[in-house]
C-alpha cells in the first residue's frame, strides 16, 4: 500500500472477512460461522480475533492463514491474527444466515441455547432432528462424528437419507 493510503477501517475489514469460506463448509463464510469475534483498526495493522469451533480444530490453520491472505489482498500491510479459547466458542454464535445455509447444505444447525443464558441440561440420549430433505422427526443418530469431530452423523428412517448435524458445543 503506498504512503498516505488510509489503512483499511474496521468495517472494510469485516466486509472482506464476510468473504472468507470456512475450509470445511466452504458455502459459509468464516463470519457466519461466528470464528470472528472482533477487528481492530491501528494505523499500521488490522488484528482479527478469531474463536476455533474447538480447540483442536483441523482447519484452524487454514483459516488463519485464508484471513490474512484475503486482508492482505484487501490492502492491509499487516494483519494480526489472535486466537482466543475463551470464552469457547459456541453455536450460538452462528448467524442467522449461516444456520440457513447449513441446512440448504443438509446440515441441521444446532438448536439455539438458552434465552438467559442459563445452562442446558446434558443430554444423553438426543432428541430426534428434523430431516433437512424431508421434514420427517423420523430419525436416527448413526454417529457421535460426522466428517468432522464437530458434527454427528444421522439417518432419516423415512426418506433413508444420511445427513449431518453440527453439534450443539
Amino acid at each position: 500500500m503506498p504512503v498516505g493510503d488510509p489503512m483499511l477501517s474496521e468495517a472494510d475489514a469485516w466486509r472482506v472477512l464476510r468473504s472468507v469460506p470456512d475450509p470445511e463448509l466452504p458455502g459459509l463464510s468464516v463470519c457466519e460461522l461466528g470464528i470472528v469475534r472482533a477487528v481492530v483498526s491501528r494505523d499500521d495493522a488490522i488484528e482479527v480475533v478469531v474463536t476455533p469451533t474447538y480447540s483442536g480444530c483441523p482447519a484452524a490453520e487454514v483459516i488463519v492463514a485464508s484471513i490474512r491472505e484475503a486482508l492482505r489482498v484487501a490492502g492491509a500491510p499487516t494483519v494480526q491474527v489472535t486466537t482466543r479459547l475463551a470464552p469457547p466458542w459456541t453455536t450460538d454464535w452462528i448467524e442467522p444466515e449461516g444456520a440457513r445455509k447449513l441446512l440448504a447444505w443438509g446440515i441441521v444447525p444446532p438448536g439455539s441455547g438458552a434465552a438467559d443464558g442459563a445452562p442446558q441440561p446434558i443430554r444423553f440420549v438426543p432428541r430426534p432432528l428434523g430431516c433437512p430433505r424431508c421434514g420427517s422427526r423420523s430419525t436416527t443418530r448413526l454417529s457421535a462424528f460426522g466428517s468432522t469431530a464437530c458434527k454427528a452423523l444421522w439417518r432419516c428412517d423415512d426418506c433413508r437419507e444420511p445427513f449431518e448435524q453440527f453439534k450443539p458445543i
